[in-house]
């Protein structure tokens, strides 16, 4: 990677392209600071490259990262400057879903409002990004129910992606989130299914947070349904993935945590 990046550092419009997925390869190791760091530079050379999306792309998904892994504060203050750098179909959709992991639920659903009304054709838009915000947004709310149902129409679609938002940030979102769902639910079977979804599928996660974090999720699900031997060995694959990890990031002292329960 290092040597691809080198390469593609003279071209423009590519190098900042290398430096995100970096970045994304970082995170998904747990190397959070390393993350941060190149997801800056990413945005410095297409600030420099008189960009305007890219660099609001790569500050909401950035703070949607920093969401997942606890960080409420920091990926607040990234999904808002990146809808102040720009309004466009796929910076609203991680800026909204980034405020629903981070709980500001009513700026989640007026940026899913204002999602919903500029495209209200859009095919990714109708059957992946506002059902997937729709039920986080239930989740929060306490309604898990709710959440299973209204992602029910993005099922079919499950293993696809679109290949006009960049770095495959949309895959498998709405599993991940109905997994979610399922574990709220407390149907442990059903969220395992989901998550083993994702595992099972690397090659549409690629390196993104949700292949590694979908470890630890289907741990949970094995937890609620007692079973313990399997519940430890997620956590282990969870743990042994970010045996480097920054020892500071929330999600990972919680499942050290929820690790030493069992023992």
């Amino acid at each position: 990677m290092a040597q691809q990046d080198a390469k593609a550092a003279g071209r423009e419009g590519w190098g900042h392209q290398f430096l995100a997925l970096d970045a994304d390869t970082a995170a998904y190791s747990g190397h959070l600071k390393d993350a941060r760091e190149l997801s800056r530079r990413a945005m410095d050379v297409t600030d420099r490259e008189g960009e305007k999306d890219p660099p609001a792309m790569y500050s909401s998904t950035s703070g949607l990262r920093e969401a997942w892994f606890g960080n409420a504060d920091e990926a607040r203050h990234r999904a808002t400057l990146a809808l102040n750098r720009s309004r466009s179909r796929d910076v609203l959709y991680f800026a909204a879903l980034t405020f629903a992991y981070s709980k500001e639920d009513a700026r989640a659903k007026a940026t899913a409002d204002d999602l919903g009304k500029r495209f209200p054709e859009d095919t990714i838009v109708q059957f992946n990004y506002l059902p997937t915000l729709r039920a986080k947004l239930a989740l929060n709310q306490g309604n898990p129910s709710e959440a299973i149902e209204g992602l029910r129409v993005a099922t079919p679609y499950d293993l696809g992606i679109s290949t006009s938002c960049p770095a495959n940030w949309t895959a498998m979102y709405p599993v991940f989130v109905r997994g979610e769902a399922y574990l709220a639910a407390r149907q442990g079977s059903e969220a395992a299914a989901e998550f083993k979804k994702i595992l099972d599928n690397p090659g549409l996660v690629l390196n993104q947070p949700i292949g590694a974090l979908a470890h630890l999720s289907l741990a949970r699900a094995y937890v609620l349904q007692g079973d313990t031997t399997n519940a430890k060995a997620a956590y282990r694959d969870f743990l042994t993935l970010w045996k480097d990890a920054d020892p500071d990031i929330p999600v990972l002292q919680q499942a050290k945590t929820e690790y030493q329960k069992l023992q």
